[in-house]
């Protein structure tokens, strides 16, 4: 298998992949798919990475106009694959690479007001819904405005009791499904 960057300044590069099984790249159609949806949006945003395995989304965020990108893993060979791969694209400059437990993470005030967070964790372990529910709690990562896009197996798929994200779209490709969630404006005088 080989991953590649799309579109803008890094088109048509190969990316390296993570060496072992650890990982579950995103394949070219969805990942192209997911951009087309995004569209303008991505111009100037700050990218959130998380679980970020290759890098290719963030990568791809970055090559099509994002302003910053944050990666992080857990996986110290996804991280060094990370720092290859930015290299390779000679994107680097425009990117911020930390190995971090992403439950430990989302406890800790975020390293910058993310536009896009970006959730493609190891499949099977209840760990998008348990981070889903991580950033729904916490406010400093999802402001208002914040769009949230968890990449998960269709058969994980269920229904979420979020109090602040709001599903708004969601779109399979074969064994992939991409859900889009915006952060719902408060109401007056309601609870945050």
């Amino acid at each position: 298998m080989s991953i590649r960057v799309i579109a803008g300044s890094a088109k048509g590069k190969q990316l390296k992949l993570v060496p072992g099984d650890s990982t579950r790249p995103i394949m070219d159609r969805v990942k192209e798919s997911l951009f087309n949806i995004i569209g303008r949006d991505i111009f100037d945003a700050t990218f959130c990475d998380l679980f970020a395995g290759t890098g290719s989304v963030g990568i791809e965020a970055l090559s099509r106009g994002a302003q910053h990108a944050w990666f992080y893993d857990l996986d110290r060979k996804a991280i060094e694959t990370i720092g290859a791969n930015l290299k390779l694209t000679r994107l680097a400059e425009k990117a911020s690479v930390r190995r971090a437990d992403a439950f430990a993470l989302l406890k800790q005030p975020p390293a910058a007001q993310f536009s896009i967070v970006y959730v493609a964790p190891p499949q099977y372990k209840n760990m998008w819904s348990r981070t889903l529910q991580a950033l729904d709690e916490e406010a400093m990562w999802t402001p208002e405005g914040t769009v949230v896009i968890a990449q998960i197996d269709p058969n994980e798929n269920q229904e979420l009791a979020l109090k602040r994200l709001h599903l708004y779209d969601e779109r399979k490709y074969g064994n992939t499904l991409l859900l889009f969630y915006e952060v719902k404006p408060q109401a007056e005088g309601e609870d945050t």
